[in-house]
């Protein structure tokens, strides 16, 4: 049958699949609950030997499984074990070359049964890797086989039809996300370890960068604490960053902000014309160049303000303005 072929829906569009989607949902969220009721010693057993291994986590799986593995391997990757994704049907063909007997096979296969998974089998015995079998029951060849055992055990698919790989799948990712939460938390994997494996996003950019590395040098709103407050409005708008820097030639004397404005505002309506000495923060909030970024936004959070002055402390101890830096949008790894 065609595409073009292929029966539709009725037309009916007062139709609503939120119902549908409600019951998939919370079908799953119950199996999971499931799942984790299986969990015993067995678990302990799969994180000691996670841990104790001297090579590689190699994750192998076939279809669905082999891409919900290709998930599970990355996550290990990025949190602290090494690890990656290898095709059975590749496996057999030659690429158990890339498994050494030092390394810990992950074989995932809901029914436990799977040609291409069970046909590694004898290889990897022979090469003496231990093996964590995931699997869907116990009483299986991969259950009896492997060294340790996890469940994902479902009473059936969400899939109406009971066919397509649904709620089985999302059970095996959950086991592989909850192993690796467990490795985190045997590692005591940090937030700047998890930095290291991505410098190329905005977290590496938070956890690895200096102030110095990222803050804003040229057209800086510096303005002297002798200008009247009308300069300074000018300076701040310029800016566009909400302040202006006093200084006495580099060194810094403090800032002006719009909430020092307002506030100046109410006490005295004549302020345009008055010095920025009058209205300034003499001591405001800094940070060094040589500062991780990271300390960096822990502060400007800590106190609200969108903006740090970043100072250099020359040899005479005097904080000279050498940048400005903004706060990070939240963004996605």
């Amino acid at each position: 049958m065609s595409i073009a072929q292929r029966p539709t829906f009725t037309n009916d569009d007062t139709a609503s699949f939120i119902p549908v989607a409600v019951e998939s949902l919370t079908i799953q969220s119950k199996a999971l609950a499931t799942v984790a009721s299986y969990l015993g010693s067995e678990l302990d057993d799969a994180v000691k030997l996670i841990l104790s291994c001297k090579g590689r986590v190699i994750v192998l799986g076939m279809g669905k499984s082999g891409i919900v593995g290709k998930k599970i391997a990355a996550t290990f990757a990025s949190t602290g074990t090494p690890s990656f994704y290898v095709h059975p049907g590749e496996a057999i063909h030659g690429d158990l070359g890339m498994i050494t007997g030092d390394d810990l096979i992950v074989l995932i296969s809901h029914s436990g049964e799977t040609e291409e998974v069970i046909k590694l089998m004898p290889s990897l015995k022979y090469f003496g890797n231990r093996i964590i079998g995931i699997v869907g029951n116990s009483d299986t060849t991969l259950g009896r086989q492997a060294d340790v055992v996890l469940r994902a055990d479902i009473e059936r698919e969400v899939c109406p039809n009971n066919l397509a790989p649904t709620t089985s799948a999302l059970a095996i990712l959950a086991l592989g996300d909850a192993l690796a939460v467990c490795l985190i938390k045997a590692r005591d994997f940090k937030p700047s370890d998890f930095a290291q494996f991505h410098p190329g996003g905005m977290l590496g950019k938070r956890l690895l960068s200096r102030v110095g590395d990222v803050m804003v040098t040229d057209n800086l709103p510096l303005i002297s604490a002798e200008e009247t407050v009308r300069e300074a409005i000018f300076c701040m708008t310029s800016g566009r960053l909400g302040l202006a820097i006093i200084v006495d030639g580099r060194k810094l004397l403090g800032i002006l902000t719009d909430g020092d404005l307002r506030r100046a505002l109410i006490m005295d309506a004549t302020m345009m014309d008055k010095p920025v000495r009058e209205f300034m923060t003499p001591v405001p909030v800094t940070i060094s160049a040589n500062s991780m970024v990271s300390d960096a936004e822990m502060l400007m959070r800590k106190y609200k303000i969108r903006a740090l002055v970043v100072t250099d402390a020359r040899d005479d101890a005097v904080d000279e303005v050498c940048g400005l830096l903004e706060i990070f949008a939240d963004d996605k790894h």
